[in-house]
C-alpha cells in the first residue's frame, strides 16, 4: 500500500447514526478511523426526532446531526464531508482502496458500509451477490442486498462489514445506532481473535468502572490473571505470546478504573461539550428568566468578597 498517500485502520462510509456509532467504538478502541459523510441521509427526511433515548421532548435533526458528528470527533475519529465513489481490493493485498468524488484516495484494512441509501460504491468489489433487483416507481434497479451481511455485520469479504443498509435495523435512528455499535464490536472482536484472544476475553467492552468494582479479590492483578487463563484457549499460543496477551488484557482492565474525581472531571467535560455544540444561547433561551436571575444572584453572592469582621 506504499503507493497510497494515506492509510488508516478503518474507513466508515456514512456518518448517520449507524456509521457514527460504529466510529465512536472503533476510535475509542484505538483504531485509526476515518468517516466519509456526504450523500443522501435518511435522517434528512425526518421532520423532528422524538424517539431517541436521552431526549425527553425530542431533538431537532440539525442539532442531533451536530451532536453525533461532535461525538465522532471527540472519540478520536476523523470525519470528512466527501462522497465515496468506489471501494476496491488492492491487488495481492487484503487491504481496500477507497476513492472519493473529491479526489481523495485512502487505503484501509477494514471498511464499514453505513450508507443507508446507496451501495453502488461497492460495485468495484465484483460481488454480484451483494446486489438485488428492486422495483422503484415501476423501474427495476440494482440495490445493495440488506441480507448480504449476517446479523453481526460480517460479509463473505474479509474486512468488509455492513452497518447499513440492514433491513429493519435501519428503520429507526436509535436501532440503527445500536446496530452500528454492534457491528463495530464485531469487527473489534474479530481483530482480537486474530491476535489470539478467545473465549470471554475476546469481546471488547467499552466502559469504565468505579473504584468500588476493584474491591476485594478483584483489586489484585493475580485474580485477573487467573480469570484470563481460565477463559482463553491457549493450546496454539506460544508462552511468550500468551504472556503478552495476558499482560495487555490485565493492563487494559485496570485502565478502565476511574476515581470519583475523574468521574467529576469527565462529567464537567461532557456538559461543556454539550453546551459548545448546542450553543449557550439556545440553552439560555430554553430557561425562564426567573431561574436565570436566581442562578446569577446566587453565584454573585458566592463570589462576593467577605468583609472584615463578618
Amino acid at each position: 500500500m506504499s503507493d497510497d498517500p494515506e492509510h488508516v485502520d478503518v474507513v466508515i462510509v456514512g456518518g448517520g447514526p449507524a456509521g457514527a456509532s460504529a466510529a465512536v467504538f472503533t476510535a475509542r478502541y484505538g483504531l485509526d478511523t476515518l468517516v466519509f459523510d456526504r450523500g443522501n441521509a435518511a435522517l434528512d427526511r425526518c421532520g423532528y426526532l422524538e424517539n431517541y433515548l436521552g431526549f425527553p421532548a425530542g431533538v431537532e435533526i440539525e442539532t442531533f446531526q451536530k451532536l453525533i458528528a461532535a461525538h465522532v470527533r471527540e472519540a478520536g475519529a476523523e470525519r470528512r464531508e466527501e462522497l465515496v465513489e468506489s471501494v476496491t481490493r488492492v491487488d495481492g493485498d487484503a487491504s481496500f482502496r477507497i476513492e472519493t468524488q473529491q479526489g481523495t484516495t485512502v487505503g484501509a484494512e477494514v471498511v464499514v458500509a453505513a450508507a443507508w441509501y446507496d451501495g453502488s460504491y461497492l460495485w468495484g468489489l465484483d460481488e454480484p451477490s451483494m446486489f438485488e433487483e428492486h422495483e422503484h416507481h415501476g423501474d427495476l434497479e440494482e440495490r445493495f442486498d440488506p441480507d448480504y451481511a449476517d446479523s453481526d455485520g460480517r460479509t463473505p469479504i474479509d474486512g468488509l462489514y455492513v452497518a447499513s443498509p440492514a433491513g429493519a435495523r435501519s428503520a429507526q435512528a436509535i436501532v440503527a445506532a445500536g446496530n452500528g455499535a454492534h457491528v463495530a464490536r464485531t469487527l473489534i472482536e474479530d481483530r482480537r481473535r486474530e491476535r489470539g484472544l478467545s473465549g470471554e476475553v475476546a469481546p471488547e467492552y467499552d466502559w469504565v468502572r468505579p473504584e468500588s468494582e476493584y474491591a476485594g479479590e478483584w483489586a489484585d492483578r493475580e485474580r485477573w490473571v487467573e480469570w484470563f487463563d481460565t477463559e482463553i484457549d491457549s493450546e496454539e499460543l506460544s508462552e511468550e505470546h500468551l504472556a503478552e496477551l495476558r499482560e495487555t488484557y490485565v493492563d487494559r482492565a485496570f485502565e478502565t478504573r476511574v476515581t470519583e474525581s475523574e468521574v467529576d472531571e469527565r462529567a464537567a467535560r461532557g456538559r461543556e461539550r454539550l453546551v459548545e455544540v448546542v450553543g449557550a444561547e439556545a440553552l439560555l433561551d430554553a430557561m425562564d428568566e426567573e431561574t436565570i436571575r436566581e442562578y446569577v444572584d446566587e453565584r454573585t453572592a458566592e463570589e462576593a468578597p467577605v468583609a472584615d469582621g463578618e
